[in-house]
């Protein structure tokens, strides 16, 4: 597998847990929400989005989401 077939298997992997965590998130909403995570604020964003930007997005929303509520912040 090439490194671009292994970042889009990631990429995807990454979305599908995403999807679990966020259900209520529609996937154009989705994709909206990794583009701008990724700096991409843009109207092109989504489109000149890089799988491995995506990637990156696409982690951090999940360490957002899956992280315990602190107590007392």
């Amino acid at each position: 597998m090439t490194t671009n077939e292994q970042t889009r298997a990631d990429l995807l992997a990454a979305l599908a847990e995403l999807g679990r965590v966020r259900p209520n998130w529609r996937l154009g909403q989705t994709m909206a929400n990794v583009a701008m995570t990724a700096g991409r604020m843009d109207p092109g964003g989504v489109w000149d989005l890089e799988d491995e930007e995506a990637l990156a997005a696409v982690r951090l929303l999940l360490s957002q989401y899956t992280e315990p509520e602190r107590v007392g912040a």
